[in-house]
C-alpha cells in the first residue's frame, strides 16, 4: 500500500464524517431534505461503481444503467408483493392470472437482497466474458454496453404485466426490517443511506490499492504487455465489471426506497450517459472523487431546475463542457495538480532558505 492509499483513507474519513454528521445538521434534520440527499448518495454509489471499471481498467461501460435498474426493480418487486394482497394490481389490470413463478422468490427479503446484488453482477460477468474473451477493447466496449442497455429497457417496458411496463412498479410498501419499519424520511434511512455508501466506498479504495487494482491499472495502460507477464487479463477485466455490477445493483435497490417507485426511465441512455457525466466531473480515477461528483452534480442540478425551470438543461451542459475543456480529469485532477505544485513549491523554498555560510562551511567540512 503506497502512501497515496493512507490518503485515500483520510479523505474517506473525512467524507464520512461529513456526509453523517455534518450533512444532516446543515439540513436541520427536515426529513424531506435527508430524503433528496439520500437520493444523491444512493446514486454515488452507482457513480463510483463506474469508477472502479472506468477509471482503473478503462472499460467504458455504458449499459451501467442497466445494472443499476436490476437492484431497483428487485426490491421493487419485493415492496411490491409486500403491499398486495396477493396479486399486484396492474398484473390485473393486463389479465394476469395468477402470480408469475419469477415473482415468487421475491416474497423474501433475504432473497432480495441476494438476487440485487447477484442477478446484476451474473449477467454483467455474461457480457463480459462475451468481450474480453474476444479481446474487445477500447470504444467497442462501450457500444456493445450501450446497445445491451437498450435492448434491456425494450424487454422491460414490453413485458408489461411482469414489470408494470412505461409505467414500473408504483404504490409500493415500506421496507420492513426486524424491529424497524424503514421511513424514507427518517434520519435512521439516512444514515442507513450513508452507511452504505461509505462501505462501498471502503471497498472501492481497498481493491483500487490492492494488488488487484494494480494489475487492472496495468492493464489499462497496456493489455499487450500485462498478458505477457503471466496474467489473465480477460479473468480480471471480467471480475472488476461483476465488481462494479453488483455495486450498481446495490445502489438501485437503495434509490428505489428512496423514491418508492422503480421506473423503466432510470434504464434508458440518458441516465447511463448521466453517470457518466457525474463520474467524469468528480475525476474518474478516485472512487471517492467519483461519489463527490455525483453528488455535486446532482445538487446542482436540483438548484439550476428551481431558479432556470425552461432553460436548467442548457445551463448545466455548459457547465458539463467547461469542464471537460479545462477539467479533463476531474475535480480530482485539479486537487491533483494544485497539491502537487504545492509540494513543488515548498520543496523550492525550503531549498532557498538555507544560509550560503552554513552550506559552505558544510562542503568545506566534507572536504577535511
Amino acid at each position: 500500500m503506497t502512501s497515496r492509499f493512507h490518503y485515500d483513507l483520510v479523505a474517506l474519513v473525512i467524507f464520512t464524517v461529513v456526509i453523517v454528521f455534518g450533512v444532516p445538521a446543515l439540513m436541520n434534520y427536515d426529513g424531506f431534505e435527508l430524503n433528496t440527499f439520500a437520493r444523491y448518495l444512493a446514486l454515488a454509489i452507482v457513480s463510483m461503481a463506474l469508477a472502479l471499471s472506468w477509471g482503473t481498467a478503462g472499460l467504458l461501460n455504458l449499459g451501467q444503467a442497466a445494472t443499476f435498474g436490476m437492484g431497483s426493480y428487485a426490491m421493487a418487486m419485493h415492496l411490491k408483493l409486500r403491499a398486495s394482497n396477493g396479486l399486484p394490481d396492474f398484473m390485473g389490470w393486463n389479465n394476469v392470472p395468477e402470480l408469475p413463478l419469477i415473482w415468487m422468490p421475491f416474497e423474501s427479503l433475504a432473497f432480495t437482497l441476494l438476487a440485487g446484488l447477484l442477478i446484476p453482477a451474473f449477467v454483467g460477468g455474461l457480457i463480459a466474458i462475451f468481450m474480453f474473451r474476444a479481446r474487445i477493447a477500447g470504444v467497442f466496449v462501450a457500444i456493445i454496453t450501450l446497445a445491451f442497455l437498450v435492448a434491456f429497457q425494450l424487454l422491460v417496458i414490453d413485458q408489461q404485466g411482469l414489470t408494470g411496463g412505461q409505467n414500473g412498479l408504483t404504490g409500493l410498501a415500506q421496507l420492513s426490517l426486524p424491529g424497524w419499519t424503514v421511513d424514507p424520511y427518517s434520519m435512521g434511512f439516512y444514515y442507513l443511506v450513508a452507511g452504505c455508501l461509505a462501505v462501498a466506498l471502503a471497498v472501492g479504495v481497498y481493491l483500487t490499492h490492492s494488488k488487484f487494482g494494480l494489475v487492472l491499472r496495468a492493464i489499462r495502460e497496456d493489455a499487450d504487455r500485462t498478458r505477457f507477464f503471466g496474467y489473465n487479463v480477460a479473468t480480471y477485466q471480467t471480475a472488476v465489471f461483476c465488481i462494479s455490477a453488483a455495486l450498481a445493483g446495490w445502489a438501485g435497490m437503495l434509490y428505489t426506497m428512496v423514491l418508492e417507485f422503480a421506473s423503466p426511465t432510470y434504464m434508458g441512455v440518458s441516465f447511463s450517459l448521466a453517470i457518466v457525466i457525474w463520474c467524469a466531473v468528480g475525476g474518474r480515477e478516485s472512487v471517492i472523487a467519483a461519489a463527490f461528483g455525483a453528488i455535486i452534480v446532482n445538487m446542482l442540478e436540483g438548484r439550476l431546475s428551481d431558479v432556470f425551470v425552461e432553460g436548467w438543461h442548457l445551463m448545466l451542459g455548459v457547465i458539463f463542457v467547461l469542464v471537460v475543456m479545462f477539467m479533463p480529469r476531474g475535480i480530482y485532477g485539479l486537487l491533483s495538480e494544485l497539491a502537487a505544485k504545492l509540494r513543488r513549491a515548498g520543496r523550492q523554498g525550503n531549498a532557498a532558505s538555507i544560509d550560503p555560510s552554513s552550506k559552505t562551511q558544510l562542503e568545506t567540512g566534507q572536504e577535511q
